[in-house]
This record gives structure tokens, C-alpha cells and sequence, in this order.
């Protein structure tokens, strides 16, 4: 018996290589923009709206539009004072949505306080909504059908595609309830098709026991944004780890005073899990390269409109 437990010891761990994977998408995607340019049609064009000028959203944003200049894209970035009325935004979004020469467009969240965001959210047009956050997308992606998937899930299930990880027939413990990540997840992950076909449990703050549900799962996935929570002694071995978490821990050791921790105590949990994504660098490159091919579906879905 001893010699078969050795055995199963001695599964290899693989790392879900965001960065890398996010780079060849980008590739793939400037390939196409390059026959699109080719054929003399019209390149993707993204706009991100940003109001106010917090830190975190100014450096996403700028990345984002980096991003699309790498890859061919034509990209607008929309700066509005923290002073803007709702009915302003909500003005320029009727705008954005009757730009013909605009493909797809992201609000940057969060708004300030006085604005609501659900109102906001409302206002876009599905059709140019990249970010897959309209309930119309939303509900597309529930039914199964073609539809912008929020780019965090979309990035999971692309790192989850190119890696080969068994999805079907698998237990998926999704931690974590909210739009963004949690639920979609446990939508994506229990529909038909690969990725896809698994048996999924959502938890969250309000479960009992939540060791009892991750040490019989084949695959974590959590958005929890606690940072180290899942230790080793909550995961079975062989385990598929998907952290989404993002947390800035104070560091006085760092030249930052910072360090960025996931969901996922990485040393002790890497040891037993045959996939993991690292963090940062896992599903983080992930989210602006899914955004950057829903902008690409959002110009091939208008382009066939046109038609």
C-alpha cells in the first residue's frame, strides 16, 4: 500500500502561465488586426472611460490602452472630472453608444460615490459592452449562448483551454459570490462543452465548513480577496488552483512597502496541486487580453451586421 501512495505523490506541477498565455493571445489578435488592415477593412477600436482619477483605475486603464496599441487597435480613452453628474455620464454613454466608429467600450469601475454604477451599467449597449457586465450579456452567457463573457472568467476558462485541464465530469469549488468573477465562473463551468461540464459548488462567506467542500474538490477557483486563505490542509493532491484574489499586503522589506498576496498560501499549496496560477502573473495578464478579443468579436459581430 505504502509503494501506491508514492506513486500518487509524484504528480508534476504545472504552472497556468498568465503572462505568457496573454502574450500569445495578444500575438494571435495582431495577426488579425494585420489581415484586417490587409483587406482595407476597419481596425477594433476600444474606448475606456475613466471619471475621476484614482490611482489603481489610471494605471489599469493605461495599460489597457498600451495594450491596444501593441496589437493594432485604435483605442480612445475617455477622461471625465470626479465632479461629473450622473446625468452627464449618462449622456456621454448615449454618446459612445451612437459612435458608429466605436466597436466596444469599458466604464472603469469604481465610480464615485455619487453616481450609480448599476444605472450606468444599464445605459451601455449590450452590443458594445466588451466588459460583459449588462445583464444582457449576462443572461446570453447563462442560456449558452454567444455573448461577451466578463473578461476575468473568460481568461479562466482560456488558461483552463490551453493548458489541457480536465474539466468534465470534475467537482469545481468556486469561492466567492460576486458578478465579476464568482458566479460567472460557476455558470461557465458547469455548461456543456470544454471548459465546461463540471459539477459546481459556490461558496462564500456565509458556508459552513468551507474546508469540507475544498478537500474534495478538483479544481479551486477563488475570488475571495483574503489574502492566504486557502492553506495546503484545505486542498487534496492533484488539484487544479485558480487564484483570482489581489490583495496589497503591507511590506516594510519592500521597496514598494508593499507586496501583492492571491487568495492562496502558493508555498504550501503548489506542493499538491498538478495546475496553479501564480499571483501576479496568473489570471491578473489574463483579464486585458480577453478584453482586447471581445473587442475583436465586438468589430467582426458589427462588421456582419453591416453587411
Amino acid at each position: 500500500m505504502k509503494h501506491e501512495t508514492l506513486n500518487l505523490k509524484q504528480h508534476t506541477m504545472q504552472l497556468l502561465d498568465g503572462k505568457k498565455t496573454s502574450n500569445d493571445i495578444k500575438n494571435e489578435i495582431a495577426i488579425e488586426v494585420q489581415s484586417i488592415k490587409a483587406a482595407g477593412g476597419k481596425v477594433p477600436h476600444l474606448a475606456a472611460v475613466l471619471v475621476g482619477n484614482n490611482g489603481a483605475s489610471l494605471t489599469y486603464v493605461g495599460s489597457k490602452v498600451k495594450s491596444c496599441q501593441e496589437i493594432g487597435f485604435d483605442s480612445t480613452l475617455v477622461a471625465l472630472p470626479e465632479t461629473i453628474t450622473e446625468d452627464e455620464l449618462l449622456a456621454k454613454i448615449k454618446e459612445l453608444n451612437e459612435d458608429d466608429n466605436l466597436d466596444g467600450y469599458i466604464v472603469q469601475l469604481p465610480l464615485p460615490k455619487h453616481i450609480d454604477e448599476q444605472k450606468i451599467l444599464l445605459a451601455i449597449d449590450p452590443d458594445k459592452d466588451v466588459d460583459g457586465f449588462h445583464p444582457t450579456n449576462f443572461g446570453r452567457m447563462a442560456l449558452e449562448m454567444e455573448s461577451f463573457i466578463p473578461a476575468t472568467p473568460f481568461g479562466i476558462m482560456e488558461l483552463l483551454e490551453r493548458y489541457k485541464v480536465e474539466t468534465a465530469g470534475k467537482h469545481t469549488v468556486v469561492i466567492g459570490r460576486s458578478h465579476i468573477v464568482g458566479r460567472p465562473m460557476s455558470i461557465l463551468m458547469s455548461r456543456k462543452g470544454n471548459p465546461g461540464d463540471s459539477t459546481v459548488t459556490l461558496t462564500h462567506s456565509r458556508t459552513k465548513d468551507l474546508a469540507e467542500f475544498t478537500k474534495n474538490a478538483d479544481i479551486i477557483i477563488t475570488a475571495l480577496g483574503v489574502p492566504e486563505f486557502l492553506k495546503a490542509d484545505m486542498v487534496k493532491e492533484g488539484v487544479t488552483v485558480i487564484d483570482v484574489g489581489i490583495t496589497r499586503v503591507e511590506d516594510a522589506s519592500n521597496a514598494k512597502g508593499y507586496v501583492i498576496k492571491g487568495d492562496v498560501d502558493f508555498d504550501g499549496v503548489s506542493k499538491k496541486a498538478s495546475f496553479i496560477t501564480p499571483v501576479p502573473g496568473g489570471v491578473g495578464p489574463m483579464t486585458i487580453a480577453m478584453l482586447l478579443k471581445n473587442t475583436l468579436l465586438a468589430r467582426k459581430m458589427r462588421s456582419a451586421r453591416n453587411r
